[in-house]
């Protein structure tokens, strides 16, 4: 199969970083976000419900046009991290309760519905685990679907690939292998 037949759907991005670089080798890549894209390149975004785009194999393009495909062969889901992540966990409850057992603790009074919010990210999450496409990847931090759904299949840092910053960053795979380190930077962050 040539990489212009294979189909890649990029969820969640409106920066179309992950899109550009697909395109550049040569698949029919596109981007899906709620948000209009900042990558430059409308006649590849799809502006709306990465579900609508799954299912409808294709959409209304940000610049009105029309793309359809035969099917979507790999997706990659960046899927917000916003109430998913741990490092929003101290926004759950209210900060007077710390000593509280966890069903005795109110929540957060600035954040009232973030238990609400949580659900439904762990449900989008799974969504998209779940779409009928034979290869996918989803990638974020550390968090909350480490427990829900399953560990991730590989935990992967910006070291690992010439960035000297540390970020863990949590890789669910369906069908795909591995990310493989391409050029371990060396001058590691102290942290880890």
């Amino acid at each position: 199969m040539k990489k212009t037949n294979i189909n890649i759907l990029v969820a969640c991005e409106e920066s179309q970083r992950v899109c550009n670089e697909f395109r550049k080798l040569g698949f029919n890549a596109y981007s899906c976000d709620l948000l209009e894209c900042s990558g430059g390149h409308p006649e590849w975004h799809f502006n709306c419900d990465v579900f609508e785009v799954i299912g409808n194999k294709g959409g209304v393009l940000q610049n009105g046009k029309h793309a359809k495909v035969s099917q979507w062969d790999m997706m990659i889901a960046h899927p917000p991290c916003t109430f998913l992540a741990v490092s929003g966990a101290k926004w759950y409850y209210h900060p007077k309760d710390k000593d509280l057992p966890i069903e005795q603790k109110r929540p957060h009074p600035k954040f009232p519905n973030r238990a609400k919010d949580r659900e439904e990210a762990s449900k989008f999450f799974m969504d998209l685990v779940e779409a009928k496409i034979p290869y996918i990847a989803i990638e974020n931090p550390i968090g909350i679907m480490n427990t829900r759904y399953k560990k991730p299949d590989q935990i992967v840092q910006p070291y690992h690939f010439g960035d000297s910053a540390s970020k863990k960053t949590c890789l669910w795979l369906k069908n795909l292998p591995p990310l493989k380190y391409t050029n371990i930077s060396p001058t590691l962050p102290l942290w880890r």
